[in-house]
């Protein structure tokens, strides 16, 4: 097994594909919006990765909400912001709380229907003044208390259908004032300015998987983003963060990152990732990363099975009943 998760080029698996999947045995898969057209394709797509392997694997997803959301109307709901959620704590925090587990259920209800199990949410970033837009409204909140408070509740939601969740982009996004898609933030931030930022973290340390953050945190490690620094990983992430769950890295692909392709993704499991996000299936980039990239290592495959077992089965719950309590409960900040 090869420790990276790759997307793929359309509705349906190529020939190639299949052949190339099959015999590179990737760590999981990653859903894009080119690859879903309506909810039986979806389902098909998904059961055929499955078959693949003769296993279950890690399928992911950005549904979010809001403007990253993979799934879209007609065939799928819209779902809120996470401001949305962050404007009503304001005024009733509980009724916050309760309101993004039920939309984060009613996201999971959506996403295990179609066979995908792991969301790439929720963002655990801190939300400031000079936050990027790329994050902006995607945050849960200014306050670290509130963001660890809604980030649970998604958790929670999310896990009661079915479908694990991902905290991201740990140790924190919120201070970046660049796009990481588009270049290499620097984070000038003392180390005690980053304990707010790193306390949601701490709070859900015990989640099954994060996603790392393309960004220079300077009194931590002037040369090396996150994803590529080990003092990061080890020291930050696994230690101060307590974090002990599967760590993939943000995608390769970001132009914050610099290098081919493959030699990304050796940085990036070099550096203490688990797995390596590879995201748009290009055949000739992942049959290089795979050439290049050792196989899993142990610890990371035991981290690898210990998240998948974690995922729990979904309950019995009602779409329309979690929506309109959902709204409900927003129509309150409005």
């Amino acid at each position: 097994m090869k420790p990276v998760v790759f997307g793929m080029s359309g509705l349906t698996l190529t020939t190639e594909e299949k052949q190339f999947f099959g015999d590179a045995d990737p760590a999981g898969y990653i859903i894009f919006g080119r690859n879903i057209e309506n909810r039986n394709q979806l389902r098909a797509l998904t059961d055929s990765l499955r078959d693949l392997h003769g296993r279950d694997v890690p399928i992911l997803i950005d549904q979010e909400g809001g403007r990253v959301a993979r799934m879209q109307e007609p065939e799928w709901q819209y779902f809120p912001t996470g401001n949305a959620f962050h404007q009503l704590y304001q005024k009733a925090p509980i009724s916050a709380i309760e309101a993004m587990r039920l939309n984060a259920r009613a996201i999971a209800h959506n996403l295990h229907e179609v066979g995908i199990n792991v969301n790439c949410a929720p963002l655990l970033d801190v939300r400031n003044e000079d936050t990027v837009d790329a994050i902006g409204d995607r945050a849960l909140g200014y306050d670290p208390l509130q963001v660890a408070a809604l980030g649970k509740a998604t958790i929670e939601g999310l896990e009661s259908g079915g479908v694990a969740a991902i905290i991201k982009h740990i140790p924190g996004h919120g201070r970046a004032t660049i796009d990481s898609h588009m270049d290499l933030p620097h984070v000038h931030a003392s180390q005690q300015e980053l304990e707010m930022d790193i306390a949601p973290f701490i709070s859900l340390s015990n989640s099954s998987m994060a996603m790392t953050a393309h960004i220079i945190y300077e009194a931590w490690d002037k040369e090396r983003c996150a994803t590529m620094s080990s003092f990061i990983i080890e020291e930050i992430i696994r230690k101060k963060i307590g974090f002990e769950g599967l760590l993939f890295s943000d995608d390769l692909d970001m132009k914050a990152l610099k290098g081919d392709k493959a030699q990304r993704a050796i940085d990036v499991v070099a550096a203490g990732c688990d797995i390596a996000l590879n995201c748009w299936g290009r055949m000739p980039e992942m049959v290089e990363i795979c050439q290049k990239l050792d196989d899993i290592s142990d610890v990371s495959k035991i981290r690898l099975e210990r998240a998948l077992k974690a995922i729990p089965a979904a309950d019995n719950a009602d779409f329309d009943a979690l929506t309109s309590k959902r709204d409900q409960l927003l129509s309150v900040s409005q």
